[in-house]
């Protein structure tokens, strides 16, 4: 599955939001998702299984817990694919840093 297909949905993102924050038992991840998304368990399990299988997420055993993280392999993957649209921003976030300084230099 391509990387953008993975983060297309939005189960998929926020369960990687939750991970961001640090390493998170199977049984919390599904307390969030039920929450927001009124999804059942199984349901959860699956996009965490896409997760794992696509590089975007680890699991570990810990006796009967299964703990998920980040994994940043997949990032990476995407990070790679916008590397060649970043010039069109950096040259304008350049300009407006420039545009902001004068504009604190004109007021002092």
């Amino acid at each position: 599955m391509h990387a953008f297909d993975v983060l297309g949905d939005p189960v998929r993102r926020r369960i990687l939001e939750v991970l961001a924050t640090g390493e998170r038992s199977s049984g919390a991840v599904v307390e969030v998702v039920r929450a927001e998304f009124g999804i059942s368990q199984p349901a959860v399990s699956q996009h965490l299984r896409v997760l794992r299988e696509s590089g975007f997420a680890t699991v570990r055993a810990e006796g009967t817990r299964r703990l998920y993280s980040v994994d940043p392999t997949g990032m990476r993957d995407v990070d790679a694919w916008l590397e060649q649209f970043r010039g069109f921003w950096t040259q304008r976030l350049d300009a407006l840093g420039t545009e902001l300084a004068r504009g604190r230099r004109s007021r002092t």
